[in-house]
């Protein structure tokens, strides 16, 4: 009776074949190289907007006095 508990819950276990086969497999390094030209393009966008405001202020500052 226990063996057929058992085999009861393997079969349960298992994916059924087609749903693994609608999913296609992804390369995490390839994920990975795609978040890091998003965090490299986003570091140089925050670092020239951040220059602006500074050269903006400094403009700003010499133009008064």
């Amino acid at each position: 009776m226990s063996t057929e508990s058992l085999n009861r819950t393997s079969n349960n276990a298992e994916t059924p074949s087609h749903f693994s086969d609608a999913y296609k497999r992804v390369d995490v390094d390839v994920l990975k190289q795609r978040l890091l030209e998003e965090n490299k393009k986003e570091k140089k966008k925050r670092s020239i907007i951040f220059y602006t405001v500074v050269a903006s202020i400094g403009a700003l500052t010499l133009f008064t006095y």
